[in-house]
């Protein structure tokens, strides 16, 4: 196990700044990930600590120990692929006793090791098979095997899973947490696969344009995001913006075209004008009008909620939930999630509907620098 510290990483491309100025540390035995959208710079960073970039700006420590000039190849970190990257013409145990043969560990003891990574990784019985004898998703459990079998102090995972098929995915991200677990290793995680981030990290770090715009557990990252983007890059998020006019002592009514979105004042204090608000699909519910009550009757007996009044324009069944599309006039148009569905409720399109916007659930954004206010 050991602990990882960026000061100020910097590094550029002919052309591209991939990183700027990135500080952080990771702890010992810790599962981070890197996320975020192809060329936010995730994977440039996970390389320069690997040792294959070397950085224009800044240092790298692993356990207090400078390791800017120390060659890739020393730094005793494993490195599991995208690709697998595999060796086409080794078996099974030839493929992941290659790293210890290359540090002159003895046969007997190369023997021992890899019988125990065999079978953590699900392996056994495989060791004569090549690696055309094999499935994907047996051949990234060939690849993980070889990274730890050296017993290195960081484990670094650049979208290991990203080629493998939806239900194998699933299956192999809970093995690889099961094995971090067990052993410790502090492992650096890349991906552009929210959901996968959201299960398997201890802490993410969300990147865009080179620069890590928020680090917090999965549930920091969903339910407080820092900005406008975090909010919209993990998970699904409906947006509107308007203007404040008024409001009471714990809260402010928005206007938006003709509706009245009710949130609570920011934790920046009481704000003026123009704002951007944010809310997320499995928030928001559909109130049966039973009675024939107008909007105003249901807002009158749901002081924590905003209802407005909106039409189905779609739906989408999923299987444990259906997405609904519901536009409710002045441009607005929100997504409405409605999970252990039955079909003798689904609403059908076109049908009027009515919504229930919790108040404490509204999140608010500067609408020039999105950051959260």
């Amino acid at each position: 196990m050991a602990t990882i510290r960026l000061e100020r990483i910097s590094k550029s491309f002919p052309g591209v700044e991939a990183l700027s100025g990135i500080s952080q540390q990771i702890e010992s035995g810790e599962f981070f990930t890197l996320l975020g959208p192809s060329g936010c710079g995730k994977t440039t960073l996970l390389r320069t600590i690997a040792g294959f970039y070397r950085q224009n700006e800044g240092h790298i420590y692993i356990d207090n120990k400078l390791i800017d000039n120390v060659p890739a190849y020393e730094r005793n970190t494993g490195m599991v692929f995208q690709n697998y990257a595999v060796f086409p013409h080794m078996t099974v145990f030839e493929n992941i006793a290659f790293g210890l043969k290359n540090r002159k560990v003895p046969s007997s003891e190369i023997k021992k090791k890899v019988a125990h990574v065999l079978e953590m990784a699900h392996l056994s019985g495989y060791e004569k098979r090549t690696p055309d004898q094999l499935s994907g998703g047996q051949q990234q459990r060939v690849g993980l095997a070889r990274a730890m079998v050296i017993e290195p102090n960081v484990l670094l995972m650049d979208e290991p899973l990203s080629n493998l098929d939806a239900k194998l995915r699933v299956e192999m991200r809970e093995e690889i947490r099961d094995i971090q677990r067990e052993l410790g290793i502090t492992t650096i995680y890349v991906t552009h696969d929210q959901e996968e981030a959201l299960v398997i990290s201890d802490r993410i770090a969300v990147m865009k344009a080179g620069v890590i715009r928020q680090v917090g557990t999965g549930w920091d990252i969903y339910k407080n995001p820092a900005d406008v983007f975090v909010s919209s890059f993990v998970g699904e998020t409906n947006f509107m913006e308007g203007d404040i006019k008024g409001g009471a002592a714990d809260r402010i009514n928005i206007l938006i075209g003709k509706q009245t979105i009710q949130a609570k004042v920011p934790k920046s204090g009481n704000i003026k004008g123009h704002v951007r608000i944010a809310v997320r699909p499995e928030d928001i519910s559909l109130v049966q009008n039973r009675k024939g009550s107008t909007v105003s009757d249901l807002n009158a007996v749901n002081e924590d909620s905003t209802i407005i009044e909106g039409k189905v324009e779609k739906n989408t069944f999923t299987g444990p939930l259906v997405r609904y599309l519901i536009g409710c006039g002045n441009d607005i148009h929100l997504i409405v999630e409605t999970h252990k569905p039955e079909q003798a409720a689904l609403i059908h399109v076109g049908t009027s509907v009515f919504i229930k916007i919790p108040v404490s659930a509204i999140l608010c954004f500067d609408p020039e620098t999105g950051q959260r206010l």
